[in-house]
C-alpha cells in the first residue's frame, strides 16, 4: 500500500514539477526548514535590538534573507501548528485541534493517516527526505514520520522531553533513528545539531534535492540549559533573573546550534542552492520568563503573543539579503512555499498561500483581505476537552482564550496591543466574523481527532 501511495503522488502531484525537464531540474533548490520550539519573537535580537538576549546566527539569517514582522503561529502550542506544516491545511481538517501526547487519555489530535504529508509531496517530486528532531504528530504506525513520506528519521517522536539530558517522556524512551530505538548521550540542542550536520554532509555526496525538516525541543521547558552557557551568561549580566538567565542561556546554546548548521550548508557547498526557514510553532511561555515583547500574553493565548512569531527566510540569489516583509500570512505557508519552489502546483484541498510573490517584492494575488484561522482543543478543568477559536480579517480579530470565556473582538491596525475589546461596540463586525469562525469550525468538524 505504501508503495501504491507513493506512486499516485508521483503521478498525481509532480508532473508540473518535471514539464521544464532538465533546466527544472537543476533549479531545484535543497529545503531547510528550521522549527524552534516555544520561540519568543522577542527572544530573537533582530526583532528586539537592545534585548538581553544575544542570537547571533539567528540575526545573520534574518540579515542575509527576510524578515517577516507579521507571520504567526497555526496555533498556540505545538502538534497543531506541526500538523498544519505538515499538510499545508488547517490543524483541525487534518485532526489535530490539539496536543497529540503520551498518554491517551489526555491526547486531542489524531493526524489522519490519509493526508498526504508535504514530504509525500516532496518525495514524489524527486528529493530526499528527512526529519531530525521533535516530532510530536504520533507515536505508531501510521502516525510516525517514516510512514508521513520521511526517507529518513533521526529524532524524538514524543511532545516534550522531561529532561534535555535523559531524553526521556513519563520514562519512555522516544528518541529514534527511522524506526529503531536509539539512546544518545548529550544535550538534546547538541544531538539534534550533530545529526543535522551529519545529513547535510551526506547530502552534499549524494548530489541530489533534499528536504529537512529539523524541528528542535530547544528552548521549550524544562528550562535546561549547558553550565557553561547559564555560567557565561550569568557572567555576562550577573543581576538577571534567574529564570530568565536560564531562558536566555537555553534560546543561545539553540542560536550556536543553527550556526553549526548553516555552517555546515556553507563548508559543504549546499548554501547557495538552499532555501532556509526559520521559525517557531508558538510563543513563548510567560512562566518560564520567554518574551514575546511587544505583544500580550504569550503560550497557549489567542492574543498575538501567543501567536506572533519570529519567521525568517533565505535563499540566495532569490531573496534580497535584508529584505523585510509585513505580510500576514501562516506557519502552514511555509507548505505551499517549498512546493513552488520545487516547481510543484498547490495540492487541492489545501489552505496554505505561497509566499515567492512576496519574496519577488510583489503583492499578493488575493483581492480580498485572507481570513486566519487558529483552533486549539485541551482537557483538565480550564477546558473540559472542548475547543476554542480566534478569526482574523483584515484588521479585525474575533478570540476567546478558553472554550467558557466570552468572545472578545479587537481592532489590531488602532490597538495592535490587543487592550479595547470592542465586541460589544461593533456587534456588526463581530457578527460577521462569528459567522466567517462557523464555517471554519464545520469545515474542521468533518475530521476525526481521536483514533478509530
Amino acid at each position: 500500500m505504501k508503495t501504491l501511495v507513493t506512486c499516485l503522488f508521483f503521478f498525481g502531484i509532480s508532473v508540473g514539477f518535471f514539464v521544464g525537464g532538465a533546466a527544472a531540474a537543476a533549479a531545484r533548490p535543497n529545503i531547510v526548514v528550521i522549527l524552534a520550539d516555544d520561540l519568543g519573537i522577542g527572544d530573537m535580537s533582530a526583532y528586539r535590538p537592545g534585548a538581553d538576549v544575544q542570537t547571533p546566527h539567528l540575526d545573520r539569517l534574518a540579515a542575509e534573507g527576510m524578515r517577516f514582522s507579521r507571520m504567526r503561529a497555526n496555533a498556540t502550542v505545538c502538534s497543531p501548528t506541526r500538523a498544519a506544516l505538515m499538510s499545508g491545511r488547517y490543524a483541525d481538517r487534518v485532526g489535530v485541534p490539539g496536543l497529540i501526547r503520551t498518554d491517551s487519555a489526555n491526547t486531542w489530535g489524531y493526524f489522519d493517516p490519509k493526508v498526504p504529508t508535504i514530504a509525500n509531496h516532496l518525495r514524489a517530486a524527486g528529493y530526499h527526505t528527512a526529519i531530525i528532531g521533535k516530532w510530536n504528530l504520533g507515536l505508531t504506525a501510521p502516525g510516525t514520520p517514516n510512514d508521513r513520506g520521511f526517507d529518513f528519521f533521526h529524532g524524538f517522536l514524543d511532545d516534550m522531553m522531561d529532561s534535555y539530558t535523559t531524553h526521556r517522556r513519563q520514562g519512555h524512551n522516544y528518541m529514534r533513528r527511522d524506526r529503531e530505538v536509539v539512546d544518545p548521550v548529550g544535550h538534546a540542542t547538541d544531538i539534534f545539531t550533530a545529526w543535522a550536520c551529519d545529513y547535510l554532509r551526506e547530502r552534499a555526496a549524494a548530489k541530489s534535492p533534499f528536504f529537512l525538516y529539523l524541528a528542535y525541543n530547544a528552548p521549550h521547558f524544562p528550562m535546561e540549559p549547558p553550565a557553561e552557557w547559564l555560567a557565561r551568561v550569568q557572567r555576562r549580566a550577573p543581576a538577571m533573573d534567574e529564570k530568565r538567565a536560564l531562558n536566555v542561556a537555553l534560546v543561545e546554546h539553540f542560536d550556536d546550534g543553527v550556526g553549526q548548521v548553516l555552517a555546515a550548508l556553507k563548508t559543504t557547498g549546499l548554501e547557495d542552492n538552499t532555501l532556509v526557514v526559520l521559525t517557531s510553532d508558538n510563543g513563548g511561555s510567560l512562566p518560564h520568563a520567554q518574551n514575546n515583547d511587544p505583544w500580550r500574553d504569550g503560550k497557549q493565548s489567542h492574543y498575538d503573543g501567543g501567536l506572533r512569531v519570529p519567521f525568517v527566510l533565505r535563499w540566495p540569489g532569490k531573496v534580497t539579503p535584508g529584505a523585510t516583509s509585513d505580510y500576514a500570512g501562516l506557519t502552514f505557508d511555509i507548505f505551499a512555499t517549498a512546493l513552488e519552489a520545487a516547481g510543484m502546483t498547490r495540492p487541492a484541498g489545501t489552505d496554505a498561500v505561497s509566499l515567492l510573490p512576496v519574496l519577488r517584492g510583489e503583492a499578493p494575488a488575493a483581492t480580498e483581505p485572507r481570513e486566519l484561522y487558529f483552533v486549539r482543543r485541551e482537557g483538565g478543568p480550564a477546558y473540559g476537552g472542548k475547543s476554542y477559536e480566534a478569526i482574523i480579517k483584515g484588521d479585525w480579530k474575533l478570540m476567546q482564550n478558553s472554550p467558557y470565556a466570552p468572545l472578545e473582538l479587537y481592532n489590531l491596525k488602532e490597538d495592535p496591543q490587543e487592550t479595547t475589546n470592542l465586541f460589544a461596540k461593533n456587534q456588526k463586525v463581530a457578527r460577521e466574523l462569528q459567522a466567517a469562525l462557523r464555517l471554519h469550525v464545520q469545515r474542521g468538524g468533518a475530521t476525526p481527532w481521536q483514533p478509530p
